[in-house]
């Protein structure tokens, strides 16, 4: 590992062909059947883990939860908060959530495009 700077350029990072194991194959199955993607950029650098995901116009994520800490950015459209989750967030909204803590969305009519960086490698929690 080296002693200086990181760097990800989302540009040259490809989509992976297949999702890590720690992922429902409902969910991974679903994703692929409607054409959402993620791209992984940190993977353990610095103690960050990140990605960037891609959703369809109604594309909804069910409830779950993830084992560390993260924050969520909106980089593009935006999305609607199930359950008890919060308010509707559009491109340059973000929100912390604590681990353990169950959440899920619905993707906007322009779908959306977030960034996802935890303090650990993260495995989903289907609830």
């Amino acid at each position: 590992m080296s002693d200086g700077p990181q760097f990800f350029q989302l540009d040259t990072i490809p989509w992976p062909a297949e999702e890590p194991a720690d992922t429902p194959p409902e969910l991974v199955a679903e994703a692929k059947r409607l054409g959402a993607r993620r791209k992984f950029l940190a993977t353990g650098e610095g103690g960050f883990h990140s990605q960037v995901s891609e959703f369809p116009a109604g594309y909804v994520v069910p409830m779950h939860s993830h084992g560390p800490d993260e924050m969520i950015v909106i980089l593009e459209g935006g999305c609607t908060m199930l359950g008890d989750g919060g308010p509707s967030l559009s491109a340059g909204d973000s929100m912390v959530l604590l681990a353990n803590f169950e959440y899920g969305f619905e993707a906007g009519t322009d779908g959306m495009t977030f960034m996802t960086i935890r303090t650990a490698k993260s495995s989903t929690t289907l609830a």
